[in-house]
């Protein structure tokens, strides 16, 4: 491909790293393709932002493509990851410390299974208090850095698949494909409680975004090496 190529329009894959936001791989992916191509500039945004906390599928789009942003946003998504039961935090992952432990004696593999239906369908959620909502003009994670409290309403959501995959207490793993504006932190939390516990997320990847596979992905390394194979 070409500079042209990517202005007219692509959408590309990205494995996102832990601990990088979506916002600083866009970012360098916008300046690999203009410093290795010789772009004086090139439009591009991503497809549905991820923690950085989870890694896994980004859909970066360039170009022509930005204006399908919004349509792939409204895809459906797969994730993976890990609830850790017994003890929550108020972040509902592992950005913030542990705030309350829970007992955990009385949870058994057919618990954990039989409480799975509840959360199939449309459900209410209610988002994290960090995270990038806005309320009353401020973000809810400014809010929360803050130490003040704002009452969150609840949203609905559409949990289409959701499956326990293994169970080594105090960690549960999962896959769930969900609709558009799921929190998974949400998900741990609310579990948890179900379970009469407490739980929180502490590892989350997304696999698939629509059709879209993490597994034809790219990490940035490799994006980079790709544009340079291409600009020589």
């Amino acid at each position: 491909m070409t500079g042209e190529d990517f202005q007219n329009g692509q959408i590309l894959l990205i494995d996102k790293s832990l601990h990088w936001t979506s916002f600083q791989a866009v970012n360098k992916m916008k300046w690999i393709l203009k410093s290795k191509l010789g772009l004086k500039k090139i439009k591009i945004g991503h497809a549905g932002t991820l923690d950085p906390l989870a890694t896994g599928l980004l859909l970066v789009c360039t170009g022509k493509f930005t204006k399908r942003i919004e349509e792939l946003q409204g895809q459906t998504k797969e994730y993976t990851g890990t609830f850790y039961i017994g003890a929550t935090t108020p972040s509902y992952d592992l950005e913030t410390e542990i705030d309350q432990t829970y007992p955990t004696s009385h949870i058994t593999d057919d618990l954990i299974q039989e409480t799975i239906p509840q959360f199939l369908g449309e459900i209410n959620q209610k988002p994290p208090i960090f995270s990038a909502i806005k309320k009353d003009g401020v973000r809810l994670y400014d809010h929360a850095r803050a130490g003040e409290t704002v009452e969150i309403a609840f949203r609905k959501t559409t949990i289409h698949e959701f499956e326990i995959t293994r169970i080594a207490l105090p960690e549960v793993d999962f896959r769930v494909i969900c609709s558009k504006g799921t929190y998974i932190r949400s998900l741990a939390f609310d579990f948890g409680k179900a379970l009469q516990s407490g739980a929180h997320l502490i590892a989350l990847r997304r696999t698939k975004i629509g059709d879209y596979d993490v597994k034809d992905a790219l990490d940035i390394t490799s994006f980079d090496d790709s544009i340079v194979r291409i600009a020589t």
